[in-house]
């Protein structure tokens, strides 16, 4: 009886791959007999985040997805506010809230002094302004934590789906089908989810069908609200007679498309949820290069003529739109509750196309 080699006693788990798949690394033999096949190579791309080949180290994940998670830790991720602006909000909301509550307190003495019916009636106003107040915490903290699960959501089946871990990908599918479960529109595909979760056996094809059932629909009406939002921002800016009214009315409308997209794919975000989101989206758009429209996409408007053939007005609305289209596909991004995989994710023209007039043949 001899005895095994310590080192490979703890085997891997089998797994199946693509000889062509980017992520793949060959080893010389394989490849030189791979070739001869009439095989082509492709070579790992350099613009990968991280690489892996063998279980136990890092997943693999691409630039456009390594974006998105950077940015939602900078903001719907963020757990700390240790920065001087953090410390000087906080500083200043708690004197607000002192100077707020020495008010209360005179207020309330003044009203029992001149009557006791005076004074019971302003504290029991107080009473329930202070438990409206934390009604509004708890929703607070309450839609900040689900956004906050979204986005670990997405983490985690982008992980999945990068390690091709069927486990993994069975559970955080099931956690996205419990996530829609009060919205009767999706009862067809969590139908659909909960009877093919333990038929399937790989789980990237699991995820990517949830993506194609589940997401897809809610992907449509995310587009629709970022469409009507960008239409909406190029026309009144096109019209407005002040600049500060365009730059009101974008910011209002950004912020206004954010939420809404966030309402669509499971969060509920407030006032402070909303904040938290604005910060990831900034950062998507300063990762990626979007807050200035990007030069591709000014090419591409100059060179449908429509610089040459619109007033400054005109112009400066479609600009306007292209940014609101932009802003409202990075909120897509860090709100969406997993990755696209099986389906490519849309770009500006494919939102806005009404933003891209081309010149009529004759």
């Amino acid at each position: 009886m001899s005895m095994q080699d310590p080192v490979h006693e703890k085997s891997a788990r089998p797994r199946a791959f693509r000889l062509d798949d980017t992520h793949v690394r060959l080893s010389d033999e394989t490849a030189d007999a791979f070739r001869k096949q009439g095989g082509t190579i492709i070579e790992p791309q350099p613009d990968a985040f991280l690489s892996v080949t063998e279980p136990g180290l890092p997943i693999a994940l691409d630039t456009e997805e390594g974006a998105i998670e950077v940015a939602q830790k900078r903001g719907l991720l963020r757990r700390t506010f240790v920065s001087w602006a953090g410390l000087f909000w906080s500083a200043a909301g708690g004197l607000a809230a002192l100077a707020l509550g020495l008010w209360f307190d005179r207020l309330l003495r003044d009203l029992f002094d001149r009557s006791t019916t005076l004074g019971t009636i302003g504290l029991a106003l107080a009473g329930f302004a202070l438990l409206s107040l934390i009604v509004v915490l708890v929703r607070e903290l309450t839609a900040i934590y689900r956004q906050t699960h979204i986005a670990r959501l997405h983490i985690g089946l982008a992980e999945a789906r990068a390690a091709d871990d069927r486990e993994a990908a069975r559970t955080r599918v099931g956690e996205l089908a419990a996530l829609y479960a009060n919205r009767p529109q999706t009862a067809t595909a969590r139908a659909l989810l909960k009877e093919l979760v333990h038929e399937i056996v790989d789980g990237r094809d699991l995820i990517d069908i949830a993506e194609r059932n589940l997401m897809l629909p809610l992907d449509e009406e995310a587009r629709r609200e970022i469409a009507t939002a960008a239409k909406r921002v190029s026309v009144v800016t096109a019209i407005s007679p002040r600049a500060l009214l365009d730059v009101l009315f974008v910011v209002a409308q950004a912020m206004r498309l954010m939420r809404r997209i966030a309402e669509i794919y499971g969060g509920r975000p407030g006032f402070l949820g909303v904040i938290k989101l604005a910060r990831s989206v900034a950062s998507h758009l300063a990762i990626t290069g979007g807050m200035a429209v990007g030069d591709s996409l000014v090419q591409q408007v100059l060179g449908h003529g429509i610089a040459a053939k619109l007033s400054a007005r005109l112009g400066e609305g479609v600009l306007n739109g292209l940014l609101t289209a932009r802003v409202g596909l990075s909120a897509m991004a860090v709100c969406r509750p997993m990755p696209f995989g099986a389906e490519r994710p849309p770009g500006v023209r494919d939102v806005a196309p009404f933003l891209f007039n081309e010149k009529k043949k004759d």
